[in-house]
């Protein structure tokens, strides 16, 4: 299965730590960030992945170089401008003909993926994003589940007098390819601010 891990970011709230690292290197467990989340998407059968860089990308590089060593097949695009995360997704379009999983590089999860891939396929769903409780819902972007884990409702960080759930999106989606045709070429453009609120809009299938 083809993935992509958003690596982009220029980390600028860990800074003074990131001025010489890239976030996703920053060393959790005595091995980059990065490192752990390529074995864990490996392990949960992600094996070719495509990782876009911004900030200081030579660091990356030059550390996974083409992904053997860890048994998976890495693809790399070095934005010269930041795109968004939705926006450097498109700039890969070529590289996802069929559903594929997106991952946020600033996140850790020992949370085993392949049931929510499995969940996405039989849900028919266009886009499926993974979930979880959080104690500060207005400080990410939550969602609104029908009984079907259909996604009814998404708002990025809203105001605490309107939050009306504790279901926040989790940076793990799984996607199918027509997605990216919604994202308009070299602009930059996001998942939680623009793709999901039209697919929403326009009456998509986005489970949760």
């Amino acid at each position: 299965m083809n993935g992509m891990i958003l690596a982009a970011g220029e980390g600028k709230r860990l800074r003074p730590l990131t001025r010489y690292l890239p976030k996703p290197m920053l060393p959790l467990a005595g091995r980059p960030l990065l490192e752990h989340i390529i074995i864990h998407l490996r392990d949960c059968g992600v094996t070719r992945l495509a990782i876009n860089l911004h900030h200081l990308p030579e660091a990356v590089m030059s550390y996974f170089g083409d992904g053997s060593r860890w048994n998976v097949s890495l693809r790399y695009s070095v934005e010269e401008q930041l795109l968004g995360s939705a926006g450097g997704v498109k700039r890969l379009q070529s590289f996802f003909n069929d559903t594929f999983l997106l991952y946020y590089g600033d996140v850790y999860t020992q949370a085993d993926l392949r049931p929510m891939i499995e969940f996405h396929r039989r849900s028919g769903a266009t886009a499926t994003m993974g979930l979880y409780h959080v104690p500060d819902p207005w400080n990410r972007g939550i969602v609104e589940l029908d009984d079907a884990a259909a996604i009814v409702k998404f708002v990025e960080k809203p105001p605490r007098e309107q939050v009306f759930s504790d279901l926040a999106n989790a940076g793990i989606y799984v996607l199918e390819p027509e997605v990216l045709d919604m994202i308009p070429e070299g602009r930059v453009w996001d998942f939680g601010h623009d793709v999901f609120p039209a697919m929403l809009a326009q009456d998509s299938h986005v489970a949760g």
